[in-house]
């Protein structure tokens, strides 16, 4: 076996944190082995301890990682965002955007979520749970300014996250829909079902 050049440095984390992914991704964590990790970096088994302590840590190194990009991305996509209705076109787009792109790390913080040690695993819910509560403020503004029609907000984000994320199951990035469309009709799937028909009431 020949060794990664650069195995002691950023080059060979970074290949073995992409290998990881992939892996997970085509075989799932529990059927990953350390051995088949580091053969697919080119690397020693032994040389992995020099990047990552133990499998359990590269998982949720890679879901961390994920979440925090999300959360970072989403933070950017709503600055400025006052008005609830463009705050939430905003949300939605880049829901949707970034898991047309990171299907991997969508997918495996979803699915090995069970996964996780408790601890770690305690971690990123406590992110998930920052993340829902963007949307669910989105949504609170909306209906106290009568933008928005529903019931139960928490419930709402839930169901609206859930029908985005979807799309890591069908989307096929040689599909006949390009990423724009795809984001639109998203968009209007969403603002068609939180559209306020109640007519205002006259004072």
């Amino acid at each position: 076996m020949s060794r990664t050049a650069g195995s002691h440095g950023p080059a060979t984390l970074a290949a073995i944190r992409k290998s990881g992914l992939r892996l997970i991704y085509e075989h799932g964590y529990e059927a990953l082995t350390l051995r088949a990790l580091a053969a697919d970096v080119g690397i020693l088994s032994g040389s992995l301890y020099n990047h990552i302590k133990t499998k359990q840590d590269l998982l949720f190194t890679l879901v961390r990682d994920h979440m925090t990009d999300l959360l970072a991305n989403l933070d950017l996509a709503l600055a400025g965002q006052d008005d609830p209705t463009e705050a939430l076109m905003a949300f939605v787009r880049l829901h949707v955007t970034y898991h047309m792109e990171r299907r991997y790390e969508v997918y495996i913080a979803n699915s090995e979520l069970r996964s996780l040690e408790p601890p770690n695993r305690a971690a990123i819910v406590a992110m998930r749970q920052a993340y829902e509560s963007r949307l669910i403020r989105i949504l609170d503004r909306g209906v106290a300014a009568g933008r928005f029609q529903v019931a139960e907000t928490r419930v709402g984000a839930f169901a609206i996250i859930a029908m985005l994320t979807g799309i890591c199951s069908w989307y096929r990035p040689d599909g006949p829909l390009g990423p724009e469309e795809i984001v639109r009709l998203h968009t209007e799937l969403v603002m068609q079902g939180l559209k306020n028909d109640t007519p205002p009431k006259v004072p």
